[in-house]
């Protein structure tokens, strides 16, 4: 279960803020929220050390290095047990092709978003990840035609 923190108004000035961009000098961000440099950089350290700022990462354009194929795969299994989840999201976290993956309740057991230089690599992805694996019951591939909002275009969530 995930906790929810605690966060005031200036709290949420600063994440919004910083969503948006996160290399923003403290400097800046202080005369935005209305706050000292000292305590933004303060507030910041605790919003990571309490997981709130999951992480700090620079949004790559895949096909810049070498990846302009974006493949969406719904993969459902046949046995969900402990160790069975484990074994899969395992092989999964080992795979550099994969840049997300989300456990999902539905027609589906897992949500995977890869990332190929072209065709010929994701047969051999899917041969080794799905037709390997005796526990894989199907997969559904989908094919990006286009990227129509990316992480570096989303919104920044909603903060209260």
């Amino acid at each position: 279960m995930t906790k929810t923190a605690a966060l005031d108004r200036f709290d949420h000035v600063l994440l919004s803020l910083v969503q948006r961009d996160n290399q923003i000098p403290a400097r800046r961000l202080a005369e935005q929220v209305g706050l000292s440099q000292s305590a933004v950089l303060r507030r910041l350290r605790r919003l990571r050390k309490d997981g709130v700022i999951a992480a700090d990462i620079a949004v790559v354009r895949p096909a810049a290095m070498g990846l302009p194929l974006t493949i969406h795969v719904l993969v459902s299994l046949e046995r969900e047990s402990a160790v069975e989840l484990d074994a899969f999201i395992g092989k999964l976290r080992g795979r550099s092709e994969v840049r997300q993956a989300w456990y999902v309740t539905g027609e589906a057991d897992f949500v995977l978003l890869l990332q190929f230089p072209g065709m010929e690599a994701y047969d051999v992805f899917a041969r080794e990840v799905f037709h390997a694996n005796s526990n894989v019951r199907a997969f559904r591939t989908i094919v990006t035609m286009r990227e129509v909002v990316g992480a570096a275009d989303a919104q920044p969530l909603p903060t209260a």
